[in-house]
Protein backbone atom coordinates (compact mmCIF):
# COMPACT_ATOMS: atom_id res chain seq x y z
CA UNK A 1 0.00 0.00 0.00
CA UNK A 2 2.85 2.40 0.82
CA UNK A 3 4.30 1.91 -2.68
CA UNK A 4 0.97 2.61 -4.41
CA UNK A 5 1.13 5.62 -6.78
CA UNK A 6 -0.61 8.84 -5.77
CA UNK A 7 -3.78 8.72 -7.89
CA UNK A 8 -4.46 5.04 -7.30
CA UNK A 9 -3.99 5.49 -3.57
CA UNK A 10 -6.27 8.55 -3.45
CA UNK A 11 -8.95 6.79 -5.50
CA UNK A 12 -8.88 3.91 -3.04
CA UNK A 13 -9.23 6.29 -0.10
CA UNK A 14 -12.04 8.33 -1.70
CA UNK A 15 -14.05 5.22 -2.60
CA UNK A 16 -13.67 3.78 0.88
CA UNK A 17 -14.64 7.07 2.53
CA UNK A 18 -17.65 7.38 0.23
CA UNK A 19 -18.73 3.85 1.14
CA UNK A 20 -18.51 4.63 4.87
CA UNK A 21 -20.49 7.83 4.25
CA UNK A 22 -23.30 5.87 2.58
CA UNK A 23 -23.46 3.58 5.60
CA UNK A 24 -24.06 6.63 7.79
CA UNK A 25 -26.27 8.47 5.27
CA UNK A 26 -27.93 5.88 2.96
CA UNK A 27 -29.65 8.64 0.98
CA UNK A 28 -26.28 9.57 -0.57
CA UNK A 29 -26.51 6.54 -2.87
CA UNK A 30 -29.78 7.84 -4.27
CA UNK A 31 -28.52 11.42 -4.58
CA UNK A 32 -25.15 10.58 -6.13
CA UNK A 33 -26.13 7.42 -7.97
CA UNK A 34 -26.74 7.60 -11.71
CA UNK A 35 -30.44 7.89 -12.57
CA UNK A 36 -32.00 7.42 -15.99
CA UNK A 37 -31.59 10.69 -17.91
CA UNK A 38 -35.36 11.09 -18.40
CA UNK A 39 -36.09 10.61 -14.69
CA UNK A 40 -36.80 13.66 -12.57
CA UNK A 41 -33.97 12.82 -10.15
CA UNK A 42 -31.30 12.77 -12.87
CA UNK A 43 -28.38 15.19 -12.74
CA UNK A 44 -25.39 15.47 -15.06
CA UNK A 45 -23.11 15.45 -12.03
CA UNK A 46 -24.25 11.91 -11.32
CA UNK A 47 -22.15 10.76 -14.29
CA UNK A 48 -19.15 11.59 -12.10
CA UNK A 49 -20.39 10.84 -8.59
CA UNK A 50 -21.89 7.41 -9.26
CA UNK A 51 -18.47 5.80 -9.81
CA UNK A 52 -17.42 6.58 -6.22
CA UNK A 53 -20.44 4.88 -4.65
CA UNK A 54 -21.03 1.16 -4.16
CA UNK A 55 -23.94 -1.08 -3.35
CA UNK A 56 -22.33 -3.33 -0.77
CA UNK A 57 -19.16 -4.52 0.92
CA UNK A 58 -18.43 -7.24 -1.65
CA UNK A 59 -19.00 -4.78 -4.48
CA UNK A 60 -16.44 -2.27 -3.23
CA UNK A 61 -13.90 -4.87 -2.08
CA UNK A 62 -13.65 -6.53 -5.48
CA UNK A 63 -13.47 -3.21 -7.29
CA UNK A 64 -10.83 -1.77 -4.99
CA UNK A 65 -8.76 -4.96 -5.09
CA UNK A 66 -8.69 -4.78 -8.90
CA UNK A 67 -7.89 -1.05 -8.76
CA UNK A 68 -4.99 -1.69 -6.38
CA UNK A 69 -3.62 -4.66 -8.35
CA UNK A 70 -3.81 -3.22 -11.87
CA UNK A 71 -4.24 0.52 -11.40
CA UNK A 72 -0.86 1.06 -9.79
CA UNK A 73 0.86 -0.63 -12.74
CA UNK A 74 -1.05 1.38 -15.35
CA UNK A 75 -0.44 4.63 -13.44
CA UNK A 76 3.28 3.88 -13.28
CA UNK A 77 3.27 3.68 -17.09
CA UNK A 78 1.12 6.70 -17.90
CA UNK A 79 1.76 9.02 -15.00
CA UNK A 80 -0.75 10.56 -12.59
CA UNK A 81 -2.52 13.06 -14.88
CA UNK A 82 -3.03 10.71 -17.79
CA UNK A 83 -4.17 7.88 -15.54
CA UNK A 84 -6.69 10.08 -13.73
CA UNK A 85 -8.06 11.40 -17.03
CA UNK A 86 -8.41 7.84 -18.32
CA UNK A 87 -10.12 6.62 -15.14
CA UNK A 88 -12.67 9.45 -14.97
CA UNK A 89 -13.34 9.50 -18.73
CA UNK A 90 -13.95 5.76 -18.88
CA UNK A 91 -16.19 5.99 -15.83
CA UNK A 92 -18.26 8.68 -17.53
CA UNK A 93 -18.27 6.66 -20.76
CA UNK A 94 -19.51 3.63 -18.85
CA UNK A 95 -22.32 5.75 -17.41
CA UNK A 96 -23.33 6.97 -20.86
CA UNK A 97 -23.49 3.39 -22.15
CA UNK A 98 -25.67 2.47 -19.20
CA UNK A 99 -27.99 5.39 -20.02
CA UNK A 100 -28.24 4.14 -23.61
CA UNK A 101 -29.04 0.62 -22.42
CA UNK A 102 -31.74 1.95 -20.10
CA UNK A 103 -33.23 4.06 -22.89
CA UNK A 104 -33.60 0.93 -25.02
CA UNK A 105 -35.05 -0.94 -22.05
CA UNK A 106 -37.54 1.78 -21.11
CA UNK A 107 -38.50 2.89 -24.63
CA UNK A 108 -41.78 0.91 -24.64
CA UNK A 109 -42.71 2.70 -21.42
CA UNK A 110 -41.80 6.24 -22.48
CA UNK A 111 -42.92 5.98 -26.12
CA UNK A 112 -46.51 6.83 -25.24
CA UNK A 113 -48.06 4.35 -27.65
CA UNK A 114 -50.54 3.27 -24.99
CA UNK A 115 -51.96 4.98 -21.91
CA UNK A 116 -51.27 1.78 -19.98
CA UNK A 117 -47.98 -0.11 -19.84
CA UNK A 118 -46.99 -3.51 -18.49
CA UNK A 119 -44.10 -3.60 -16.00
CA UNK A 120 -43.17 -6.84 -14.23
CA UNK A 121 -46.67 -8.17 -14.70
CA UNK A 122 -48.36 -5.08 -13.21
CA UNK A 123 -50.39 -2.46 -15.04
CA UNK A 124 -49.04 1.07 -14.62
CA UNK A 125 -50.63 4.33 -15.71
CA UNK A 126 -48.76 7.01 -17.63
CA UNK A 127 -48.84 9.24 -14.55
CA UNK A 128 -46.77 6.69 -12.65
CA UNK A 129 -43.98 6.52 -15.27
CA UNK A 130 -41.81 9.38 -13.84
CA UNK A 131 -41.93 7.81 -10.38
CA UNK A 132 -41.11 4.41 -11.86
CA UNK A 133 -38.06 5.74 -13.76
CA UNK A 134 -36.62 7.22 -10.57
CA UNK A 135 -36.37 3.75 -9.05
CA UNK A 136 -33.39 2.78 -11.23
CA UNK A 137 -30.01 3.89 -9.91
CA UNK A 138 -26.54 2.79 -11.02
CA UNK A 139 -23.57 2.91 -8.65
CA UNK A 140 -20.05 1.55 -8.69
CA UNK A 141 -16.59 2.02 -10.17
CA UNK A 142 -16.85 -1.18 -12.21
CA UNK A 143 -16.92 0.61 -15.58
CA UNK A 144 -13.66 2.43 -14.82
CA UNK A 145 -12.17 -0.74 -13.29
CA UNK A 146 -12.91 -2.77 -16.41
CA UNK A 147 -11.21 -0.04 -18.44
CA UNK A 148 -8.11 -0.41 -16.24
CA UNK A 149 -8.14 -4.19 -16.80
CA UNK A 150 -8.25 -3.50 -20.53
CA UNK A 151 -5.37 -1.02 -20.26
CA UNK A 152 -3.25 -3.55 -18.37
CA UNK A 153 -4.00 -6.21 -20.98
CA UNK A 154 -3.07 -3.90 -23.85
CA UNK A 155 0.08 -2.59 -22.18
CA UNK A 156 1.32 -5.98 -21.01
CA UNK A 157 -0.49 -8.54 -23.20
CA UNK A 158 1.96 -11.36 -22.47
CA UNK A 159 2.33 -10.74 -18.73
CA UNK A 160 1.14 -13.87 -16.90
CA UNK A 161 -1.26 -13.48 -13.99
CA UNK A 162 -2.93 -15.93 -11.64
CA UNK A 163 -6.73 -15.97 -11.63
CA UNK A 164 -8.60 -18.05 -9.08
CA UNK A 165 -9.57 -20.88 -9.47
CA UNK A 166 -7.31 -21.57 -12.48
CA UNK A 167 -4.28 -23.63 -11.40
CA UNK A 168 -1.90 -22.03 -13.91
CA UNK A 169 -1.20 -18.41 -14.88
CA UNK A 170 -2.70 -17.00 -18.06
CA UNK A 171 -1.59 -14.15 -20.27
CA UNK A 172 -3.20 -10.79 -19.56
CA UNK A 173 -4.63 -10.48 -23.07
CA UNK A 174 -6.60 -13.72 -22.68
CA UNK A 175 -7.76 -12.64 -19.25
CA UNK A 176 -9.17 -9.39 -20.64
CA UNK A 177 -10.81 -11.12 -23.61
CA UNK A 178 -12.36 -13.68 -21.27
CA UNK A 179 -13.91 -11.01 -19.06
CA UNK A 180 -15.13 -9.01 -22.06
CA UNK A 181 -16.79 -12.11 -23.51
CA UNK A 182 -18.52 -12.87 -20.20
CA UNK A 183 -19.87 -9.32 -19.94
CA UNK A 184 -21.07 -9.36 -23.55
CA UNK A 185 -22.91 -12.66 -23.10
CA UNK A 186 -24.34 -11.45 -19.78
CA UNK A 187 -25.55 -8.21 -21.36
CA UNK A 188 -27.27 -10.14 -24.15
CA UNK A 189 -28.61 -13.09 -22.22
CA UNK A 190 -29.46 -11.77 -18.76
CA UNK A 191 -31.95 -9.22 -17.55
CA UNK A 192 -32.92 -7.99 -14.14
CA UNK A 193 -29.81 -9.39 -12.43
CA UNK A 194 -28.96 -6.00 -10.95
CA UNK A 195 -25.57 -5.81 -12.70
CA UNK A 196 -24.80 -2.99 -15.14
CA UNK A 197 -23.16 -5.15 -17.81
CA UNK A 198 -23.41 -2.42 -20.43
CA UNK A 199 -21.55 -0.05 -18.12
CA UNK A 200 -18.72 -2.58 -17.86
CA UNK A 201 -18.58 -2.96 -21.63
CA UNK A 202 -18.87 0.81 -22.02
CA UNK A 203 -15.84 1.40 -19.83
CA UNK A 204 -13.83 -1.08 -21.88
CA UNK A 205 -15.04 0.42 -25.17
CA UNK A 206 -14.10 3.96 -24.20
CA UNK A 207 -10.79 2.71 -22.83
CA UNK A 208 -10.01 0.84 -26.04
CA UNK A 209 -10.75 3.87 -28.22
CA UNK A 210 -8.67 6.11 -25.97
CA UNK A 211 -5.67 3.78 -25.91
CA UNK A 212 -5.82 3.32 -29.68
CA UNK A 213 -5.82 7.08 -30.13
CA UNK A 214 -2.92 7.55 -27.73
CA UNK A 215 -0.92 4.80 -29.42
CA UNK A 216 -1.20 6.69 -32.72
CA UNK A 217 -0.56 10.07 -31.11
CA UNK A 218 2.06 9.36 -28.40
CA UNK A 219 2.64 12.21 -26.01
CA UNK A 220 4.23 13.11 -22.74
CA UNK A 221 3.57 10.76 -19.85
CA UNK A 222 3.64 7.45 -21.71
CA UNK A 223 6.56 5.28 -20.74
CA UNK A 224 6.07 1.52 -20.88
CA UNK A 225 9.45 0.95 -19.27
CA UNK A 226 8.06 2.37 -16.02
CA UNK A 227 5.66 -0.55 -15.92
CA UNK A 228 8.51 -2.97 -16.55
CA UNK A 229 10.42 -1.35 -13.72
CA UNK A 230 7.39 -1.91 -11.50
CA UNK A 231 7.57 -5.65 -12.13
CA UNK A 232 11.34 -5.56 -11.58
CA UNK A 233 10.83 -3.82 -8.23
CA UNK A 234 8.15 -6.31 -7.25
CA UNK A 235 10.42 -9.22 -8.15
CA UNK A 236 13.34 -7.70 -6.24
CA UNK A 237 11.12 -7.24 -3.20
CA UNK A 238 10.22 -10.93 -3.22
CA UNK A 239 13.86 -11.86 -3.74
CA UNK A 240 14.95 -9.72 -0.79
CA UNK A 241 12.22 -11.25 1.37
CA UNK A 242 13.33 -14.78 0.47
CA UNK A 243 16.96 -13.96 1.14
CA UNK A 244 16.10 -12.47 4.52
CA UNK A 245 13.48 -14.92 5.79
CA UNK A 246 13.42 -17.91 3.46
CA UNK A 247 16.76 -19.63 3.97
CA UNK A 248 15.27 -22.54 5.87
CA UNK A 249 11.93 -24.27 5.66
CA UNK A 250 9.66 -24.45 8.75
CA UNK A 251 11.14 -27.82 9.75
CA UNK A 252 14.61 -26.28 9.89
CA UNK A 253 15.96 -28.04 6.82
CA UNK A 254 17.38 -26.17 3.85
CA UNK A 255 14.97 -25.77 0.94
CA UNK A 256 15.50 -27.77 -2.22
CA UNK A 257 18.13 -26.17 -4.39
CA UNK A 258 19.51 -24.02 -1.61
CA UNK A 259 23.20 -24.42 -1.02
CA UNK A 260 24.84 -23.08 2.07
CA UNK A 261 27.98 -21.90 0.33
CA UNK A 262 29.06 -19.92 3.35
CA UNK A 263 30.85 -23.02 4.65
CA UNK A 264 32.93 -23.54 1.47
CA UNK A 265 33.53 -19.97 0.26
CA UNK A 266 35.38 -17.04 1.69
CA UNK A 267 33.53 -13.76 2.03
CA UNK A 268 35.44 -12.35 -0.94
CA UNK A 269 34.55 -15.32 -3.15
CA UNK A 270 30.92 -15.18 -2.09
CA UNK A 271 30.62 -11.44 -2.79
CA UNK A 272 32.38 -11.77 -6.14
CA UNK A 273 30.08 -14.59 -7.23
CA UNK A 274 26.93 -12.75 -6.14
CA UNK A 275 28.06 -9.60 -7.95
CA UNK A 276 28.69 -11.54 -11.17
CA UNK A 277 25.26 -13.17 -10.91
CA UNK A 278 23.56 -9.84 -10.25
CA UNK A 279 25.37 -8.20 -13.18
CA UNK A 280 24.08 -10.94 -15.47
CA UNK A 281 20.51 -10.54 -14.18
CA UNK A 282 20.74 -6.76 -14.63
CA UNK A 283 21.86 -7.29 -18.22
CA UNK A 284 18.90 -9.61 -18.87
CA UNK A 285 16.42 -7.18 -17.29
CA UNK A 286 17.87 -4.35 -19.35
CA UNK A 287 17.35 -6.46 -22.46
CA UNK A 288 13.72 -7.02 -21.46
CA UNK A 289 13.19 -3.28 -21.08
CA UNK A 290 14.60 -2.59 -24.53
CA UNK A 291 13.31 -5.53 -26.57
CA UNK A 292 10.73 -7.36 -24.46
CA UNK A 293 10.71 -10.74 -22.74
CA UNK A 294 10.36 -12.70 -25.99
CA UNK A 295 13.77 -11.43 -27.15
CA UNK A 296 15.55 -13.51 -24.49
CA UNK A 297 17.32 -16.74 -25.39
CA UNK A 298 16.43 -19.99 -23.67
CA UNK A 299 19.55 -19.73 -21.54
CA UNK A 300 18.69 -16.18 -20.45
CA UNK A 301 15.12 -17.16 -19.59
CA UNK A 302 16.44 -20.08 -17.55
CA UNK A 303 18.87 -17.84 -15.68
CA UNK A 304 16.08 -15.39 -14.89
CA UNK A 305 13.82 -18.21 -13.72
CA UNK A 306 16.55 -19.83 -11.62
CA UNK A 307 17.40 -16.49 -10.02
CA UNK A 308 13.77 -15.90 -9.05
CA UNK A 309 13.78 -19.22 -7.19
CA UNK A 310 16.97 -18.61 -5.26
Amino acid sequence: MFNTPTITKNLLIINLLAYVATLVYPSLSDIGGLHFFMASDFSVLQLFTYMFLHGGLTHILFNMLALWMFGRVVESVWGAKKFLFYYISCGVGAGLMQELAQFIQFYPIISGDSPMVMVDGMMMSREQVPEFLNLFTTVGASGAIYAILLAFGMLFPNERIFIFPLPVPIKAKWFVMFYAAIELMSAIGSSGDGVAHMAHLGGMLFGFLMIRYWSRHPGVGYNRSNGTQFFDSLKNSFDNYRRKYGKDSPDGKPRDGYEDRARTETDWEYNARKKAEQDEIDRILDKIRKSGYDSLTKEEKKKLFDNSNN
